[in-house]
């Protein structure tokens, strides 16, 4: 069995008053759930940068990046090859624009953080990694 490498991906917890803004997964890995917009960071590419670009790309907002949230893992070995991705959680400014789904996203909408525990599909973490960027 053959494995890769760990890849270095950002997802953008971008805030607006009491909500936060998520995507459904238009493509794999977890393909119709719920999660934060983001993607694998590009060589030479900052991280918040990333986090910047990932927004815009799939969700149509303008954000800043501020700071470095949290780091998550997300694997899944079940398969070959599987995937590793090395999760960098960029807590990020809302500058403008709303939320209009593109690239990999099928969806994308502000849902209030209140609603997270409940929201059907939601990725693991999301709701906690949320309510790191409100403190």
């Amino acid at each position: 069995m053959t494995r890769g490498r760990a890849v270095p991906a950002v997802i953008a917890v971008v805030h607006r008053d009491d909500a936060v803004l998520l995507v459904r997964r238009g493509r794999p890995p977890n393909v119709g759930a719920w999660g934060f917009p983001g993607g694998k960071v590009e060589f030479g590419e900052t991280l918040r940068a990333a986090a910047e670009r990932e927004t815009l790309e799939e969700t149509g907002i303008r954000c800043a990046a501020v700071r470095v949230l949290d780091c998550l893992d997300s694997i899944d070995l079940s398969d070959e090859p599987g995937w590793h991705y090395v999760l960098v959680a960029v807590l990020c400014r809302w500058v403008e624009g709303e939320p209009v789904a593109g690239d990999d996203a099928a969806e994308a909408r502000w849902v209030p953080v209140a609603a997270l525990d409940d929201w059907p599909g939601i990725i693991a973490d999301v709701a906690r990694v949320a309510r790191l960027g409100a403190e």
